[in-house]
């Protein structure tokens, strides 16, 4: 019997090496990350109030979120310069990341959580890959100034966004959308935490020169530091992937959305949970309820006139829906007989 060779997978190094910080001595890792949908949404188009609106789907990612796009890149450097543990801050999405990229590289992972401020699904995902989990008490911010200290301290290799490989794997998603739109769209709409998502789309928009889309960033309005212009001591939302008060990313945050003639927008917490209930009811795409900043902050946008509805736009939902579930709709499961007359007085047909 002849049994085939597996197809091989190719993911955002081997894709994309022409536009990365890669060498000969860069491990060839990967997880099948990269080249994730992006879908025609009219359905969502018309809630928003614009007549061209697709959804970049980073869910569909190895650990489900946008994260992985540059984690490959930053745990294959760390690889190639001898590093033996990696370790980050994280709020979740980094922490899954980082531990699934150690894991498949060899090597240890330490992930630091603020306490209580995480979604457990999150947490249960870097503790399957292997990763040693500690909480501390504060904030994303306080946690990342520890990483940052232990980093200085240890022999390890911090794998935040701070680094700047992940910015250049994170860019990736910008070549896709303009190789799928033939351009890049007028509008581009994402949710903004730490900064890092921003800024590497708008390097690798400006890198590829398939145009230049005016860059919207959605903020939750208990943890927009970007929106207000200062850091913000106790940020608060359900949003718990862009709880973040003191963006490490800010500078190179703020001029993304400045150069591309953009903005950031504080956005309610009850409006980030409609356009999370819109974009699974309308299109059937779960995305965790931070992912769906974006697309709440575009709607706001065409709403008051910053945007027109002419507009081609596209908003980035960075994770899937099951990643943070705990907002998502509940409602009692009814048990009957097994009959179709039960079934159909239940419903009323």
């Amino acid at each position: 019997m002849t049994i085939s060779s597996p197809q091989s997978v190719k993911g955002v190094l081997e894709r994309w090496r022409a536009f990365l910080p890669v060498t000969a001595a860069t491990p060839a890792l990967t997880l099948g990350e990269g080249d994730t949908p992006l879908l025609a949404t009219p359905r969502l188009a018309a809630w928003v109030g614009v007549d061209e609106l697709y959804v970049k789907f980073e869910g569909m990612n190895p650990t489900a979120s946008f994260k992985d796009r540059g984690m490959v890149v930053a745990v294959a450097k760390a690889a190639e310069s001898g590093a033996r543990t990696v370790i980050c801050a994280s709020t979740g999405n980094t922490a899954a990341s980082a531990a699934a990229y150690a894991a498949r590289a060899g090597l240890a992972a330490i992930v630091l959580l603020p306490g209580g401020k995480v979604a457990m699904a999150k947490v249960a995902q870097a503790l399957a890959y292997g990763a040693r989990a500690i909480a501390v008490e504060g904030s994303f911010d306080v946690a990342l100034d520890v990483a940052r200290e232990l980093v200085a301290r240890h022999p390890a290799a911090l794998v935040n966004s701070v680094n700047p490989h992940r910015i250049a794997g994170q860019a990736t998603a910008a070549y896709e959308i303009c190789d799928a739109l033939g351009r890049a769209p007028d509008v581009l709409a994402l949710p903004v935490g730490n900064g890092g998502n921003i800024t590497a789309y708008w390097a690798g928009f400006r890198r590829y020169q398939s145009g230049l889309p005016r860059i919207i960033g959605g903020q939750a309005a208990g943890a927009a530091p970007l929106v207000h212009g200062a850091p913000v001591e106790h940020p608060e939302t359900i949003a718990s992937a862009i709880r973040i008060g003191r963006p490490a990313s800010w500078d190179t945050a703020v001029a993304a959305a400045r150069e591309s003639g953009g903005a950031f927008r504080a956005i309610t917490d009850e409006a980030i949970l409609e356009a999370y209930r819109q974009v699974a009811q309308l299109e059937g795409i779960f995305c965790e309820p931070s992912s769906a900043a974006g697309i709440a902050a575009l709607r706001a946008s065409v709403a008051d006139g910053q945007t027109q509805a002419a507009s081609s736009c596209v908003c980035v939902c960075t994770g899937h829906g099951l990643k943070d579930a705990q907002q998502a709709p509940s409602a009692e499961i009814i048990t009957l007989s097994a009959s179709a007359d039960a079934v159909t007085n239940a419903l009323r047909w």
